[in-house]
Parts: C-alpha cells; structure tokens; sequence
C-alpha cells in the first residue's frame, strides 16, 4: 500500500453519568470518512451496581444512527414504538430522516459496556425522509487467516450486510485471538478509517492502538495488517461525500437553516419529534455554535 497514513488522535468526550468515550470522527483533521460523519468508541468500561448508561431522550435528523455492541446488554426506546435490546454482536440501525428521538439505556443488571457509536450522514435527496428503526442480530461472519470477521455495512467480497445504506460504505469488524497477518482487499474509490477497539496493530511501519485512528485517502487497492494477540479492529470507508454536512449537537443537516428548524421544532415539542414510552428525561439542546458568532 503507497497510499500515505493520516494518524489521527481520538480525543476523550464525556457523556455525563462517567461515561467516558473517544471520539475518533469528526476531528480537526478529517470530519468524515465516506458518509460515516461520527465515531465514538465507548468503553469498555465496567459499571458499579445500580449503575450503567443512561441517555436521555434526545432528537436526530438526516443521518442513521448505527450501532455495534461488543459487550453488554443496552435497551434502545424510540418515537416510533421501537423497544429493542441490542446484544454483543449485533447492529442496530436508526434512519433519522425528517426526525426521531429515542433514547438508551443498559439493562439493570448490566455491568459492562463496550460499544462503537457511528452516524452516517443522510444524502440531500434522504436527508427528509421518513425515520426507520432495524435491527439486525445476525451479520455475514467468516474466518481468514487466523481472524474473524464480520461484515457490519455494505459488500465485501462475496458477502453482502442486510443494513440497509444510502450511500456506498463499508463497516468491517476483524478479531483476533492470537497473532495474525491479514491482507484486505480494499476499494480505490473509497477513503478509509480503520481504529483498534482492543489490541493493537501495525499497518508497515508504523503501529496503532485505540489511542490512534489511521485513515487514508482512496486509491489503495489492499492494505496488509499485522495484529496483536487478541486485537479487535473497526474498517470503516466510503465514497468521499459530495458536499460537507454540518453537525450541531444531535442534528446533521445540510444548511444552517434545516439545522436551526430542527433545534426549534425540538424546543416547541413539534409532532415531528415525538415522545418516547417510558422516558422521563429530556435533553436539554446547546445554542447553537454559529449563533452569536
């Protein structure tokens, strides 16, 4: 691979309540990868009794949340009446679209989490769709070359995830229980992201921990990965998007002014983001970054 590495630093965001993640996207240096436009890296982290995470109810627009659960049992609630526990290996999808809200929880006698968080920007021509809850408790697994993987989003080879993308992606989780050399097949046109969730490993010279995200720019056409005993890594990568989006809070939009709707609808309680069942906390929205500036 003559592609050149970006490394970049994930930096430490608290959630509230000790939850403590690491935000790899968006960074200073890359705000997307493909139209994944968020990733946090939770955990793994062991709860005290009677503890856990606990998110309030919050809104989202133009974007899909997606989410995959490596340790833990957390319970997703949305507007739409979705209920759904989310188990170790598997994803589950929200599709914002026009607006949602939803909430989650661990389950009460859960005492470990350990979880990556991503978003996926929604395409101008999705971003007002209709919201969508999926939830998928089996994805394509294979083993190769002393790892296991699991294809999260998009097509790999043969293999084909049943998440349901608007944009061409690729979500892939690789484990290994021992040391292990694995060559990937890569797609030219896409960029890149990979991040170590456990372990470490080493892309030709230079090594990467959870501590560090290793992106790069389309045109490679594989990449060969030297991972540690009992490593865990998330590729991630897409076509790069055709137009920035911006991020406020728990909106994604592709104006100022769809954003600012959003933050208003979700202050005046518009039907548009509707109640969760059994939810006693709603979040509070931050001024707008622009506002004042």
């Amino acid at each position: 691979m003559s592609t050149p590495i970006e490394r970049i630093l994930p930096r430490e965001a608290d959630l509230g309540e000790g939850m403590h993640v690491r935000r790899a996207l968006p960074t200073r240096q890359r705000r997307m990868i493909g139209a994944w436009c968020f990733l946090d890296h939770a955990g793994p982290v062991d709860f005290a009794p009677c503890g856990g995470m606990h998110v309030g109810a919050h809104p989202h627009t133009a974007l899909q949340t997606f989410t995959w659960l490596i340790d833990g049992e957390v319970l997703h609630r949305d507007s739409l009446g979705n209920e759904q526990v989310i188990r170790p290996g598997q994803v589950n999808l929200m599709t914002a679209g026009h607006g949602i809200v939803h909430t989650e929880d661990s389950l009460p006698d859960a005492r470990r989490l350990h979880a990556a968080q991503l978003w996926i920007a929604l395409p101008p021509e999705h971003a007002d769709c209709p919201p969508a809850f999926e939830h998928h408790p089996v994805l394509p697994r294979w083993a190769q070359d002393g790892c296991i993987l699991t294809l999260l989003a998009g097509r790999h080879g043969e293999h084909q995830s049943p998440v349901s993308l608007h944009s061409p992606l690729i979500g892939l989780d690789v484990c290994s229980s021992s040391e292990a050399r694995l060559t990937l097949p890569l797609d030219p046109s896409f960029e890149y992201g990979i991040l170590p969730l456990e372990g470490s490993l080493r892309i030709g010279d230079e090594s990467f921990d959870s501590d560090a995200f290793a992106c790069f720019a389309p045109g490679a056409s594989s990449i060969h990965l030297e991972l540690a005993a009992h490593t865990r890594v998330l590729v991630i990568g897409g076509v790069p998007f055709a137009q920035p989006v911006l991020m406020a809070w728990n909106f994604v939009g592709h104006s100022r002014e769809a954003i600012a709707a959003a933050q208003r609808d979700w202050e005046a309680g518009n039907p548009r983001f509707g109640p969760v069942a059994g939810s006693t906390r709603r979040l509070v929205a931050p001024p707008l970054p622009w506002i004042g500036h």
